[in-house]
């Protein structure tokens, strides 16, 4: 079986699986997102945010205010799934 082109392009080696994009002018991050036979290509992440990462044993009030801030934002987009960026945002920078 051939590989998706959207794989080979983008350098990933299977779906759903997200990777750093340095070099893109916008976006942080990419992921080619499948769900069924469903294939979408997702750019999620503000390029040089900086972002809460994952929890941290003596995280600042400040940082866990601002997870909760985004989780509570956006909430009914990361509740979509797989094919939505608020999902994979969440999954890989928050």
């Amino acid at each position: 079986m051939a590989k998706d082109p959207r794989l080979v392009r983008l350098g990933l080696k299977r779906y759903n699986q997200a990777k750093r994009t340095p070099n893109h002018p916008t976006k942080s991050h990419v992921v080619v997102a499948k769900v069924g036979d469903k294939v979408k290509t997702i750019r999620f992440g503000e390029q040089g945010a900086k972002t809460a990462g994952k929890p941290k044993s003596g995280e600042s009030d400040k940082m866990k205010k601002k997870r909760a801030s985004f989780k509570a934002r956006h909430r009914r987009n990361i509740a979509k799934g797989k094919m939505s960026a608020a999902y994979w945002a969440d999954k890989v920078k928050w």
